[in-house]
């Protein structure tokens, strides 16, 4: 079972922040062989939904208010950990971060910048492609938008 946290960068201890920041370093610098600048001083202004299972973080999205990343709030570094994918962990994710965009920023537009190949999840989840495909740290990406 996953435990689910929300917090603002301000309410994270540093055991959270070490997870989070090995998790994302695990996934997008290493697993995608993408050497990029993960610490881009948003995380300071932004919510982290973090999921836990036996301590383990194993799923995680950085819950952005509207006017850092895009006009509209959005939610970026949305990951799963490679050994619990595909088994529905990543829906279960992204709904609960909308949730929380709409409860906390009252906001009813999400845009995020998504790898190409992740359209179709995103799909699932009411988001439409939003911009034509452009290149971020040398993968497609698009931008979808989704209308709550």
């Amino acid at each position: 079972m996953i435990q689910w946290t929300f917090k603002h960068f301000d309410e994270l201890n540093t055991s959270d922040l070490y997870s989070i920041l090995s998790l994302r370093n695990a996934v997008f610098v290493v697993e995608q062989n993408c050497v990029y600048d993960d610490t881009d001083e948003k995380d300071l202004n932004c919510f982290h939904l973090c999921g836990w299972h036996e301590n383990k973080l194993v799923a995680y999205a950085r819950i952005i208010k509207a006017g850092i990343s895009f006009p509209e709030a959005s939610i970026g570094r949305v990951i799963t950990h490679h050994s619990y994918r595909r088994k529905g962990l990543g829906i279960e994710l992204m709904k609960i971060a909308i949730e929380k965009i709409q409860s906390v920023f009252n906001a009813y537009e999400i845009r995020i910048g998504a790898q190409s190949h992740l359209v179709k999840f995103y799909n699932q989840l009411g988001f439409i492609v939003d911009s034509e495909e452009y290149l971020e740290d040398g993968i497609p990406h698009v931008e979808m938008l989704n209308f709550l």
